[in-house]
C-alpha cells in the first residue's frame, strides 16, 4: 500500500479518534472520519502487544489487515481516513476469518459504497 493511502503520524491518528465515529466487533475496532476534497481512502493500523507480544506476530495480523482492505478497495468510500485496531481474538486467526470480521465491521460503519 502506498504512503499516500496510510495514516501514518500520532497528529493525524488523534484527529481520527476525537471524530467519536467507532464501530466493533470482537476482533476489531474502526474508526472513521470523513473527509472533503481528497481523491482516496486513508488506512491506519494498530496492534498493541496485547495481541503479540513478539513483533512478528503483530506484523502478521497487521499484515493480513492490509491484504483484506486491499481486497476490499474497489468497494470502499473513498473519502474518508480509517483506522483499524486489532483486538486479542485477531491473533492465530487464518486469513479468511480476519477478512470475514473485518468485512462486517466495515459494513456496521457504512463504509462501502453501495451498488444499485
Amino acid at each position: 500500500m502506498r504512503k499516500s493511502y496510510r495514516v501514518k503520524s500520532e497528529r493525524d491518528f488523534q484527529k481520527v479518534f476525537e471524530q467519536h465515529n467507532s464501530f466493533a466487533n470482537k476482533m476489531f475496532v474502526v474508526y472513521t472520519m470523513e473527509r472533503q476534497d481528497v481523491k482516496h481512502f486513508r488506512l491506519g493500523i494498530s496492534v498493541s502487544k496485547k495481541v503479540g507480544l513478539r513483533g512478528h506476530e503483530r506484523v502478521w495480523v497487521k499484515r493480513r489487515i492490509r491484504q483484506s482492505v486491499l481486497e476490499f478497495k474497489p468497494r470502499l468510500r473513498q473519502d474518508v481516513d480509517i483506522l483499524v485496531i486489532a483486538r486479542p481474538t485477531a491473533h492465530d486467526v487464518d486469513m479468511k476469518i480476519i477478512k470475514q470480521n473485518l468485512e462486517h465491521v466495515f459494513e456496521r460503519a457504512s463504509l462501502f459504497i453501495e451498488e444499485n
